[in-house]
């Protein structure tokens, strides 16, 4: 029982307030419905004055509960008092400002089924989500934070909590799914009485607790297990009730067809009344007519009673037992599991989220893995019983990690501060086995490569290029290309295969994805493989282990396969010693398939060169494999002349933006780009994606390809569905034949989508773009976007699980594509800039959210500022300590806290420059590896002194304050003038011209 955490911001003249409103009173929930879409909920408001809603007030552990009427509501939600309307802290009026955090509570669709088919076992399923309920309010309660202070620099107990929650039974499409909507008002009351805002990023970092909380509760609450024995159910290893599972499926079948009824039927109402928007009513009935069509009955109005035997009458077509009566069972003998396993799974658990942190996970993180570990043990227990046993796996975790921060007490609990002791070794092991693999070797002379280049039609290289094409068909064993999108990779590694042949050597090029490695096929030439395809030839192997960890063996010819087979050996792709194995698109290869190359490698006698940019989008498992090679490849070659771009000073834009020299390196970026005309500001969301929307068709009318970024796959889906609207409304696409995609999503002829799974019999590759060329009722005709020759057919089941609208995506759906234009939506990550700003040959634009006080300089400037990587164990310390820097701190603004916070910031963010700069120097000079001179230089040292010296001027004055403060009399602290006194203000002026 699971969900997301969204936050409702206040958009332009108070609509996110409006829509809330409209939400919690009239609108129709989906499940799969985005609360970006609130407009759509917000034109179907009408008479709701009658209604109320539950508050949940939450102060000391305890819970109160009231009704709120409408005008109170809105008070709440625009973060004032209910009953006098008196505002509650701050006026926060920007269009970015949270007004809730929704919290949603899914259960799995077989507990709605069996609710449905026993009252009974409804009532006992609303009063397992009421515990729920009551367990998540104590927790925000106790676990949250208010921020206080000049940039929310001191974080604040919370006396009083106030949420607002929304039940719902069934799904826009009418399927039976029960699930809850809790809203948490960022107006928080401190311990002190003050009122101010909760700590969101504490609250987003803290809901993989919440959503363990909800897994606990639906597998091992005594008394809702109990019911489900009582009428013949038990649940199964998913945690799905098991006996009914099997319909999940077939119903949500018959759900997108009923989707694709009612996207007709409004269509057709739309048709008959230009200019008008359905009212409540009119989608009621537009929703019930889906429901009914094509049934033996078609009723009129469909009241609650009706809508539950239409339900059970569908169950019954798909399995007439579903609703025959069953006999009680003997409720499951609770486990008793192996502390040792759980604690292996807990750290799994935690390990597998931390990917985008570099292998960093938080206390949160290790407790939320050791409650879905028990959850998933087959224990049987109330939650109270259960908290020793998670207490006690939580402390068996602990010991199986490193701890980045030595053992600092004072840290939050979202910090991500831990690292798993096996990942830890994998990272040291991989840089191992590339140390022993880098043997002294030379590039291929310029006249051989020249040479090669002659050969190959078409093709005149760079300086760089022909230094890559020499690394690659050289000697070394180790060889990492690098460089900006636009270089000209394939170009070159078409004269490095020649090279290569011309030796009698082979280049065997591969990638992490299926989709890269045919894109490379086709313009290379040659063998070319998925990166797995070519492991698993060779007899690796990889599964999960009984703690779910990821699990890497390796056959030899003559033993049993998992096929049922004998593995004799490889057979599609051998290879021989000075044979030469490409990877492309080297920055999206994770760190045990890394390992599993290098072994293979070394056996082998092959050589590896790795082709890519590890600054642009990350691998799904853990990343830092190609920058650990670069560390130790003997010939590393940057390309860095550009041939993608129009624009050749642009071009050289481009190559600043990917990695800045320091933050005021980004705000002169961000300025050129601004004078340029690259930014487009915003004021909020709905513009941003107006923006986005206007490109698509600009691009569109010109009959030229554009390229929508998003940061996360909610917003791509709102700007898909707002440009598949405007077409309909425009007559580019006909409602005649509808299908049914991923998240119910509607899908037309002529749409633009993207399959996300590779599929062997229908020829298709996760992440490749087509044009839905036909529908038919069991089958898609997809043609590709590249070549409309290209056709391809899907089923309507692998569409509904793996096809979704692709006008917009986020980085990873665009990375590796080339457009004429592209659009970068606001709130994307340092990569997701730098992916997308170069998706366009001719233009590229970048969407600024822009909040008072801030231009839009500021926030592309902080876009494009990211960590180090955090390739090694140092790497990962550095980046665990930044961390901490920026949270937020107990104490008080206006004591003498204050001063002595800011002398341990000042300590604390130069420590962290002068070792970030020590690691970039450090990077680079094994990035030369005996090829050069070192990267730093004579007059380098003098300023190292110079800030080491500073700072221990300003340990020294912090110690002091600290002895000034522990020695004030009781119940009097040091006063702020008394504090300066000890620090000249001059000092606190900043880091003295430090720059990264």
């Amino acid at each position: 029982m699971r969900g997301g955490l969204e936050r409702w911001k206040r958009g332009v003249d108070s609509h996110g307030v409006k829509a809330a409103i409209a939400y919690a009173l009239d609108g129709n929930c989906d499940a799969a419905l985005r609360l970006s879409s609130g407009v759509d909920v917000l034109a179907a408001y009408s008479d709701s004055d009658g209604r109320t809603i539950a508050r949940y007030s939450v102060e000391s552990g305890q819970i109160s509960i009231d009704e709120l009427t409408r005008e109170q509501l809105l008070h709440w939600v625009d973060g004032r008092d209910p009953d006098t309307g008196e505002r509650r802290g701050r006026d926060l009026t920007s269009p970015q400002s949270d007004l809730i955090l929704d919290g949603t509570t899914n259960a799995p669709k077989s507990y709605s089924l069996v609710a449905l088919i026993h009252p009974e076992l409804a009532v006992e399923f609303e009063a397992l989500q009421d515990r729920l309920r009551a367990r998540i309010l104590a927790t925000w309660q106790r676990e949250l934070n208010a921020r206080r202070g000049a940039g929310g620099r001191f974080r604040e107990a919370i006396g009083r909590l106030e949420v607002v929650e929304l039940q719902h039974r069934r799904s826009r499409a009418l399927d039976p799914h029960i699930h809850r909507h809790m809203w948490l008002s960022v107006k928080v009351q401190g311990a002190d009485g003050k009122w101010s805002n909760v700590d969101s990023r504490v609250a987003m970092k803290l809901h993989t607790v919440i959503n363990a909380e909800g897994d606990l509760a639906a597998r091992t609450d005594p008394q809702w297990l109990a019911a489900l024995a009582r009428h013949g159910y038990s649940l199964n290893g998913d945690g799905e009730v098991a006996e009914v599972a099997h319909a999940v499926r077939p119903l949500s079948r018959r759900s997108n067809q009923i989707e694709a009824n009612r996207a007709v039927m409004l269509a057709d109402w739309r048709t008959a009344h230009p200019g008008q928007q359905p009212d409540r009513d009119v989608m009621q009935q537009i929703d019930r007519h889906a429901w009914a069509k094509g049934r033996p009955q078609k009723p009129r109005d469909l009241e609650e009673a009706a809508w539950e035997q239409l339900i059970r009458d569908e169950l019954a077509a798909i399995d007439p037992g579903l609703l025959a009566a069953r006999t009680a069972i003997q409720p499951t003998t609770p486990a008793t599991p192996d502390p040792g396993l759980l604690a292996a799974a807990a750290l799994v658990d935690a390990d597998q989220r931390s990917a985008a942190y570099g292998g960093r996970f938080s206390a949160f993180d290790i407790r939320a893995g050791a409650m879905r570990a028990v959850a998933a043990s087959g224990v049987v227990a109330v939650r109270d019983e259960l908290q020793p046993i998670i207490d006690d796996v939580i402390d068996r975790a602990h010991s199986q990690v490193i701890d980045l921060l030595d053992g600092e007490t004072d840290r939050p609990a979202h910090i991500k501060g831990f690292m798993a002791s096996q990942t830890a070794s994998l990272k040291v092991d991989l840089a191992a086995r590339f140390d022993a693999l880098n043997l002294p070797g030379a590039d291929l002379d310029r006249a051989h490569v020249a040479a090669a280049a002659r050969v190959v039609e078409g093709v005149v290289l760079d300086e760089g290029q022909a230094d890559a094409a020499a690394a690659i068909a050289g000697s070394n064993r180790l060889v990492t290309i690098t460089g900006p999108a636009g270089t000209g990779k394939t170009t070159m590694l078409r004269v490095a295969k020649r090279a290569l042949e011309s030796q009698g050597r082979r280049l065997l090029v591969v990638a992490p994805t299926k989709k890269a490695a045919s894109v490379a096929g086709r313009e290379i030439g040659g063998t070319t493989s998925s990166l797995h395809a070519l492991l698993r030839d060779h007899g690796w192997r990889w599964t999960r282990d009984a703690a779910g960890a990821e699990h890497w063996t390796r056959l030899s010819p003559g033993e049993s396969d998992d096929n049922g087979g004998t593995y004799l050996g490889p057979r599609r792709y051998p290879l021989c010693p000075g044979d030469r194995i490409v990877v492309d698109e080297a920055g999206m290869v994770d760190l045990h398939t890394a390992r599993a190359l290098a072994i293979l490698a070394a056996n082998t006698g092959a050589g590896i060169a790795m082709v890519g940019d590890h600054l642009q989008a990350m691998p799904v498992g853990h990343s830092g494999a190609m920058a650990c090679m670069a560390r130790r490849s003997a010939s590393l070659v940057e390309l860095t002349n550009i041939h993608r771009f129009r624009d050749p000073e642009y071009a050289a834009l481009t190559v600043r933006l990917r990695e800045p020299a320091s933050a005021t390196d980004a705000i002169a970026i961000a300025a050129e780009l601004d004078a340029r005309g690259h930014i487009h500001t915003v004021a909020d969301q709905r513009q941003a994606r107006d923006v986005m929307v206007e490109a698509y068709f600009r691009a569109s009318a010109g009959r030229t390809r554009v390229a929508l970024v998003t940061s996360t796959n909610d917003e791509a889906d709102a700007v898909n569905d707002a440009i598949q609207q405007r077409r309909i409304d425009a007559g580019q696409l006909a409602m005649r034949r509808i299908a049914v995609g991923m998240d119910e999503q509607r899908i037309l002829e002529g749409d633009v989508v993207q399959t996300r799974r590779n599929d062997r019999v229908a020829d298709v590759e996760n992440r490749a773009l087509w044009t839905v060329r036909r529908i038919h009722p069991d089958r898609i005709e997809l043609a590709s976007i590249t070549d409309s020759a290209d056709v391809r057919t899907v089923s309507a089941d692998y569409a509904a699980d793996h096809v979704h609208l692709a006008y917009a995506s986020t980085v990873h759906g665009i990375q590796g594509e080339t457009t004429d234009t592209s659009i970068v939506g606001p709130g994307v990550d340092a990569a997701g800039l730098y992916v997308g700003m170069t998706r366009g040959r001719v233009q590229n634009e970048a969407v600024a959210l822009v909040r008072p006080g801030e231009t839009a300089i500021d926030v592309v400037a902080s876009q494009m500022t990211r960590g180090l990587p955090e390739v090694t164990i140092d790497d990962s310390r550095r980046a665990a300590r930044n961390e901490l820097s920026r949270a937020a701190r107990d104490g008080t603004p206006g004591d003498g806290t204050q001063v002595q916070d800011e002398l341990e910031g000042w300590v604390r963010d130069s420590t962290r420059v002068l070792a970030e700069q020590h690691a970039r120097v450090a990077t680079a000079n094994s990035a030369g590896h005996g090829r050069g001179e070192p990267a730093s230089s004579p007059e380098v040292e003098p300023r190292y002194e110079q800030l080491r010296a500073r700072i221990a001027v300003r340990q020294g004055q912090l110690d002091g304050l600290i002895d000034e403060l522990n020695s004030a009399p009781t119940g009097r602290g040091t006063t702020n003038s008394e504090a300066a006194a000890l620090v000249p203000i001059g000092a606190m002026a900043g880091t003295g011209g430090l720059s990264r």
